[in-house]
């Protein structure tokens, strides 16, 4: 057991987001970082990341940082991502047209809790907490459906 004053919240990853970030580069971090988690849980995690990171690029300036936290106790992954926008997320609509406008309703859906604070010298920070749990028995086995 962890000393009541120790962080169980450990810092894995910590990045950049600039216009030149490619996504598939990004991920693979990520899933280097996180290879110690169940399939699933990974898979969501890498999901929310996607996303936010994506909302960095599609609706601000396109610079930001990401960062992915693992909680040694538990589990969990957080994943917060900066941005410069002081705008928040908009749950289910987008101005880049009818197809999008998905990927906050969808971390809505993985996500133990997701929201913004903002930041101090202005921006925000989007997090979102992605819990363990998800890789049971009870996972199909490829070729099943769920």
């Amino acid at each position: 057991m962890a000393p009541a004053d120790e962080d169980p919240l450990l810092l894995v990853l910590d990045l950049p987001v600039t216009p030149e970030t490619a996504t598939p580069e990004l991920r693979e971090s990520v899933a280097e970082v996180l290879a110690d988690l169940g399939e699933r849980h990974r898979f969501d995690v890498l999901l929310v990341v996607t996303e936010l990171v994506c909302n960095v690029l599609d609706h601000t300036s396109g610079t930001g940082r990401l960062r992915v936290f693992l909680d040694k106790t538990s589990g969990e992954v957080v994943v917060e991502v900066d941005d410069d926008s002081a705008l928040p997320p908009v749950h289910g609509s987008s101005r880049l047209g009818g197809d999008r406008g998905r990927g906050i309703v969808m971390i809505d859906g993985l996500a133990g809790e997701w929201g913004t604070r903002p930041l101090a010298a202005g921006g925000k920070t989007v997090f979102a907490t992605v819990p363990a749990g998800r890789d049971t028995a009870q996972d199909p086995r490829p070729g099943q459906a769920p």
